[in-house]
């Protein structure tokens, strides 16, 4: 046992890991009995933690100022707060070759925005339609089979449309060798010695066997990319004994047109921020920010700026603290407080007539487990009262632009059980509104649709479906959401992803098709359309990391999609080289031929109608 931790248990003191490893590596008995004694003092606790010296820094100061030498480098190190930093630096009188990082060095001064406007500028209006929580309660085997059978109903609701199935019948009705088709779910898929296809599949009112035959190739191709626990309806014919598949289809995404708004408004996406990471790219992202202030712009882009109303941001707006083995030594901002404090210091200076919706990601501070509520005060109370920002869960479904939704505040989403009647991510439910009144509801004309959604399923399904792998989608991401608008569902897959069921509705079916979806996680801007569906993966504001060059991911970091609203046109952005304002319209993001994010510095005052 080391002394130190036998110091502080003869004192009736408790460390945790890194208060531990702090004071070993001070090797000062000393000033780490003055530094536990004074933390006791003002916070009345036994158990010593990192966290709760943070929080009471001020009460410590003069003990940590007086060390020198390699003691106040350890400071520097275990200890990221300016005014400690700068006092440090003072006495040293030389540039500290260790980061030092806090929110006013990451996210810069406050830059007042460069553009010139004879009235306020109306703020957009937005409407959560959607925003699923879960549910507070222990969770039982029952409610796993509940939540299965929600979602199997809502996809046999949604698969009844289709006109290809003729004949529909439950499982346990079938008799004779007739033509009919069956919906059910895939619990089992396998292939046979002579190259066939065997699924056992069920519903409700039994199971059934069915095999596509390798002759049949166009049907036997297709069912390559069949996930366990996929919904789908089947033509065959047969008996009780076995089914003979001839085409399967699942309920997939449909929009007779694209909806467009009268007003010629801009929506801008981003995700992935990491904020905290050592490799958050913070001066690009503060390009970013004064070019949303119009710093460096000409009047064409200024009245372009005007028009942006709507900012998404799709998750993992912070890196986090212990979210994989070892990431401390990947962080500059170690508590997740201050970088959740920096992340509302760049939010401060976005122009209030911009709406910020913001869910989570699995790097933020909420549950893993989808769906995730919105980041709550107790990390993030800095981001609570900011006025035009609109915290939502991930997955969620939200309107704007439309008539009679009002324009309010920002705010946190009830922290109800499920929002919606069938607790599904979209359609059907009742309207969530901002605690301060944003998003009001009313009668009026509908604006565009937006699904939210992370993509924490993505890497699952990547590595299950062959034509995803094979193309390494990793660097197309919207080749894998096409496959989750094809499923109607954001994670089919029964342990793909951690998920709470839901005794309501499965909060991950996509029950209304959205006019937009779009998603972080990939770290790569992808563009492209599916059904009249704009599909939108994010890129991110951090470079490459260890992890990622480990596995091959190859991030696209900086770049920021620009939607039309209007005109559907959009437009990517490029932060990364410091030629702020610049981009690509992309042509084929809207007629599906072929979305992508090249940039070849074209003005974005040139967006032309699509």
């Amino acid at each position: 046992m080391s002394e130190i931790l036998k110091l502080f248990m003869e004192k009736g003191f408790l460390l945790d890991k890194e208060m531990l490893e702090f004071l070993n590596e001070l090797d000062d008995g000393r000033v780490a009995s003055e530094i536990i004694d004074k933390i006791a003092v003002v916070s009345h606790k036994k158990v010593i933690t990192k966290n709760l010296v943070d929080d009471n820094i001020e009460k410590i100061k003069p003990l940590l100022v007086e060390l020198d030498g390699e003691k106040r480098k350890l400071v520097d190190k275990y200890f990221v707060n300016i005014s400690i930093s700068v006092e440090v630096k003072k006495e040293r009188g030389v540039e500290d070759e260790e980061v030092v990082v806090d929110a006013s060095t990451i996210s810069g001064s406050t830059v007042s925005s460069n553009i010139n406007v004879e009235k306020e500028i109306e703020r957009g209006s937005v409407k959560i339609l959607s925003s699923p929580i879960g549910v507070s309660k222990k969770i039982e085997c029952r409610d796993f089979v509940k939540h299965f059978r929600n979602r199997y109903n809502g996809m046999k609701k949604l698969l009844q449309e289709r006109p290809e199935l003729d004949n529909l019948i439950s499982i346990d009705k079938i008799s004779g060798n007739n033509d009919i088709s069956i919906i059910g779910i895939v619990s089992e898929k396998r292939i046979t010695k002579n190259g066939n296809l065997i699924l056992n599949v069920e519903d409700l009112t039994g199971k059934a066997r069915l095999l596509i035959n390798q002759n049949k190739e166009d049907v036997f191709e297709k069912s390559k990319e069949i996930l366990l626990d996929d919904i789908i309806g089947f033509n065959c014919n047969g008996d009780r004994e076995f089914l003979f598949v001839n085409d399967f289809f699942y309920p997939d995404c449909f929009l007779k047109e694209k909806r467009r708004l009268d007003e010629e408004d801009y929506a801008i996406f981003i995700s992935d921020l990491h904020i905290g990471s050592g490799n958050f790219l913070a001066e690009n992202f503060g390009n970013f920010i004064d070019w949303l202030n119009g710093k460096d712009c000409d009047e064409g882009q200024k009245e372009v700026l005007k028009r942006i109303k709507y900012m998404f941001v799709v998750g993992d707006t912070i890196d986090g603290v212990g979210v994989y083995p070892g990431q401390e030594k990947d962080l500059v901002v170690k508590d997740i407080k201050e970088q959740y404090k920096i992340l509302a210091e760049f939010y401060e200076r976005i122009p209030k007539h911009i709406s910020i919706i913001q869910c989570a990601g699995q790097h933020d501070a909420v549950r893993v487990a989808e769906p995730q509520p919105p980041v709550g005060e107790d990390f993030a109370e800095c981001l609570q009262d900011i006025e035009n920002l609109y915290l939502v869960s991930n997955p969620s479904f939200v309107e704007i632009g439309g008539e009679g939704n009002g324009v309010g505040g920002g705010g946190v989403v009830d922290k109800g059980e499920v929002v919606g009647e069938s607790g599904e991510v979209s359609g059907g439910g009742e309207d969530v509104v901002g605690e301060s009144g944003g998003g009001v509801g009313g009668e009026g004309k509908e604006g565009i649709k937006v699904l939210m959604y992370h993509g924490a399923s993505m890497h699952g399904m990547i590595g299950e479906i062959e034509e995803l792998r094979l193309n390494k989608a990793h660097a197309h991401p919207a080749r894998v959401i096409k496959h989750i608008l094809l499923r109607r569902h954001l994670a089919p897959t029964h342990g793909a992803t951690t998920y709470i069921p839901n005794s309501s509705g499965d909060p991950m079916l996509i029950s209304e098709v959205p006019d937009v979806i779009t998603t972080g996680d990939l770290h790569r801007t992808d563009i492209d359309s599916y059904n009249n569906v704009l599909i939108v993966a994010n890129s991110c504001w951090q470079a490459m990391t260890a992890f990622e060059e480990k596995v091959g991911n190859n991030p696209d970091p900086c770049k920021v999609p620009i939607l039309n609203l209007k005109t559907r046109a959009i437009k990517i952005l490029d932060f990364s080289d410091g030629d702020e304002g610049e981009g690509e319209e992309v042509e084929g993001g809207e007629d599906g031929e072929d979305g992508g994010s090249s940039n070849n510095g074209e003005d974005i005052k040139e967006v032309k109608n699509g």
